[in-house]
């Protein structure tokens, strides 16, 4: 008998749901998956699997809301820091570690952004980006444009490491560990010249 409470086999199921669905995603497309071909590869019922979610963009939702739960928390937690470089770098590490704890989302969501542009994700996502890029600007606005850019930049090194960078030979933790040592060098680099 399992000792698991029926909320945790609840959160077990709709987890498995949302990585086979994923999967599958990945392997033949967003338009292209079925409910019932994500029912099937996790032999359930399409009933059972009705019981989680309605619909393919019920499951994307609600992964990307679980995936991405850290950067609100950390758009909160920077909001209420002094607006110091050692502030900015912090969010630039949390940034990269949430980023990986999801990679395989934003990977989905960069190969199919013409299924998406529908849902309501995208909003959410370029909402994000700018509360971000306003903490990493704020205190720089008299800096000269470049020191600006260089804020900016450094976030987006962070996305080119997980967007682009995905096919390169080796380990990806190190492909990240390199975007964020160049992100912080590029923040860095801007509050050195005007501190």
């Amino acid at each position: 008998m399992s000792s698991s409470s029926p909320q945790q086999r609840r959160g077990n199921t709709r987890q498995r749901i949302q990585d086979v669905a994923l999967e599958l995603f990945a392997e033949q497309g967003y338009e292209k998956t079925s409910l019932r071909e994500i029912a099937e590869r996790l032999d359930v019922t399409k009933a059972a699997l009705y019981y989680h979610f309605k619909t393919k963009e019920d499951i994307i939702i609600s992964l990307f809301e679980d995936l991405t739960r850290p950067i609100d928390e950390l758009i909160r937690w920077a909001e209420e820091q002094p607006r110091t470089l050692e502030m900015k770098q912090e969010v630039l590490r949390r940034y990269s570690e949430a980023m990986a704890g999801g990679a395989s989302l934003y990977r989905f969501m960069q190969e199919n952004q013409a299924s998406l542009r529908e849902l309501s994700i995208g909003e959410t996502v370029k909402k994000r980006l700018f509360a971000l890029v306003e903490l990493l600007r704020t205190g720089q606005e008299d800096a000269p444009l470049a020191d600006q850019v260089r804020c900016v930049s450094a976030l987006f090194t962070l996305h080119a490491g997980m967007m682009f960078l995905q096919h390169v030979e080796g380990d990806p933790e190190e492909t990240r560990q390199a975007a964020l040592e160049v992100a912080t060098d590029l923040i860095t680099q801007a509050h050195r010249l005007h501190a």
